[in-house]
């Protein structure tokens, strides 16, 4: 398969969001100029995207089967077997994302979460067990862990994306602000929410004008 872009895996959920829609309305083909219509995409984007995670080829005026590309892209995104984590930092973020009942349908599973309060050690959020950060190693492997979620202040980060790594982390799910070092062979995906803020303020003003 080709290196796919980031904007490209970017478009994928959002697919699948339509595609699920439209299976709950009973509707069972969709074609590329519908959903290009729908989704804001262009047709040529819509196509290329579709063909790279499904064999599906489309119909001439009916499209492809909704079902199957469903089936493509929850296997393409990983969906059916959700990814074991970990998360770093069980502050507001942290303990917002331990809460969030939706993961599991994305592909992710986050076993546990820890941080350096005493304090927290031992409870528990959204049924998730938090321990203190001395036991990430052992529990990372307990758990069979690969990827971290790191939700710790920037001034903590590398530390944390350190420990992590040592104890077996594949992937960094990061949401600390700057930029962190990581081991050849480990994926760091940053999640840049002044980035996203500023591309909403940019279009607010365009709408505006």
């Amino acid at each position: 398969m080709a290196k796919l872009s980031k904007n490209q895996l970017e478009r994928y959920p959002i697919y699948l969001k339509y595609f699920k829609e439209l299976e709950a309305e009973g509707i069972g083909e969709i074609s590329s100029p519908r959903i290009a219509d729908k989704l804001g995409f262009s047709q040529e984007q819509v196509r290329k995207d579709l063909q790279a995670v499904s064999n599906q080829p489309g119909r001439p005026k009916r499209g492809r089967r909704v079902s199957q590309l469903i089936d493509a892209l929850e296997t393409f995104l990983g969906y059916r077997k959700p990814a074991s984590a970990i998360l770093i930092g069980v502050g507001h973020l942290g303990g917002a994302l331990l809460n969030y009942p939706a993961f599991d349908q994305m592909g992710l599973k986050i076993q546990a979460g820890f941080d350096s309060d005493p304090a927290k050690a031992g409870t528990s959020i959204g049924g998730r067990p938090v321990y203190p950060m001395n036991e990430l190693p052992k529990r990372m492997k307990e758990l069979g862990a690969q990827i971290a979620v790191i939700t710790v202040p920037s001034d903590q980060a590398q530390k944390a994306i350190d420990l992590a790594v040592s104890a077996g982390a594949k992937g960094i799910w990061n949401f600390a602000p700057g930029q962190f070092k990581v081991p050849e062979g480990v994926v760091v995906e940053t999640v840049n929410l002044a980035s996203s803020l500023a591309v909403l303020g940019h279009r607010m003003n365009e709408e505006a004008d």
